[in-house]
């Protein structure tokens, strides 16, 4: 393996993990508040959510890159399994946060409201006047859902990526999804520590702190793939 072939996956696996990094400062996570209804957000903790819909994205990815006649040094191929990651990480979290829309609204009977602006940036709705007293929000209003698929697609992508660099460096498809899958969630780790609770998107004022997940994710995942190029060559 020359030094090339080594340093390409390299500079795949640390753009991989500021990828990821940044992809979970998307997505709206309101953790157990938000399961109770008194918080913007889905349900559940943030690392949950976003390596659920990486791992979706992930298997998406490794799927498509299995398929007969995709060759991984393909430029186009491989934006093709990017791009499968991205769709099926979307689905799987576009799926989550209608499913839980659903319940939140005829279920609990409360209007999605993100407490984080005034007027949801996309639909120019005012926000403030729904927001039951004594909560911070509730359900997954518009700006919160575009958010999460757009989080959603980064998670995808850098899952993928992250897994096109194993199987570059020579890993079986087994051993690469097992690297991957724990690679996604340590940065997902990094990310949910730099957020520091929940989030409702990028309209919420801790999607400022990202820089510094992605740079934390950075050194982490350039880390890390040192010693999976180290593997790769039976150091």
């Amino acid at each position: 393996m020359d030094v090339v072939s080594m340093a390409v996956p390299l500079v795949e696996i640390t753009l991989a993990g500021a990828i990821i990094n940044a992809s979970v400062h998307f997505v709206p996570v309101g953790g157990a508040p938000a399961a109770m209804a008194t918080s913007t957000g889905i349900g559940t903790g943030t690392t949950q959510l976003a390596a659920g819909a990486g791992f979706t994205g992930l298997m998406a990815a490794a799927i498509m890159a299995a398929q007969k006649g995709i060759v991984l040094s393909n430029p186009i191929h491989l934006a093709i399994i990017l791009l499968s990651g991205a769709v099926g990480s979307m689905i799987m979290l576009a799926l989550t946060m209608l499913l839980g829309q659903l319940i939140y609204v005829f279920g609990v009977g409360v209007v999605p409201a993100a407490d984080k602006c005034e007027k949801d940036p996309i639909t120019g709705d005012y926000q403030k006047s729904y927001i039951t007293p004594g909560t911070t929000g509730h359900a997954i209003p518009t700006v919160c859902f575009i958010s999460g698929l757009i989080g959603a697609a980064l998670g995808g992508i850098g899952g993928g990526l992250a897994y096109i660099a194993l199987k570059q460096l020579g890993f079986a498809s087994e051993v690469a999804g097992i690297i991957a899958v724990g690679f996604f969630f340590m940065n997902a780790v990094l990310a949910s520590y730099n957020i520091g609770g929940t989030i409702e998107g990028f309209h919420d004022p801790k999607f400022k702190k990202m820089p510094n997940g992605i740079i934390a994710s950075f050194i982490a995942s350039l880390l890390t793939g040192v010693i999976v190029v180290g593997m790769s060559i039976g150091i």
